[in-house]
């Protein structure tokens, strides 16, 4: 593939703790946090925007090349982030669930976006929070929505 190319590909990406458990507690949730803006940060074609979330979540506000497989990049960050921060403590401290929530906006509304994930802790404490930005799954639309013939 060409590397000369022109892209705003800006994405929100969330992803939740093994049952929702509140893992990610002050000492784990810094430890995370720095891994995954430095994993991205040396991840050639990403750049990070913002990272925040709460004891439950994590929200990422980046921008990528279209040279870069989404889930390939959600797959290695939250393998590798698990990974470290329980080499780090020495002990199982922190584990993701399958799945996660990925969310395309145009620049414009990168402000915006960022602004979100930086203040997640208020933005919950609060009940202010954008559902279709908090989302991990379609399960929910799936199991509403009439099968469809292939056309």
């Amino acid at each position: 593939m060409a590397r000369n190319y022109y892209a705003e590909i800006n994405l929100h990406i969330t992803w939740h703790t093994k049952d929702s458990s509140p893992l990610l507690i002050p000492k784990v949730e810094a430890e995370t946090h720095h891994y995954l803006r430095g994993r991205c940060i040396n991840t050639p074609g990403v750049y990070i925007h913002e990272i925040g979330g709460i004891e439950t979540h994590v929200h990422l506000v980046i921008s990528i090349a279209p040279t870069i497989l989404i889930s390939e990049l959600v797959g290695q960050l939250k393998g590798s982030s698990s990974h470290e921060v329980n080499q780090k403590f020495g002990e199982k401290l922190l584990a993701w669930q399958g799945g996660y929530g990925v969310v395309s906006f145009g620049t414009k509304d990168l402000p915006w976006v960022i602004e979100y994930a930086r203040n997640q802790k208020e933005r919950h404490a609060r009940g202010k929070v954008e559902d279709r930005l908090e989302r991990i799954t379609e399960i929910e639309k799936e199991a509403q929505a009439e099968p469809r013939e292939a056309p």
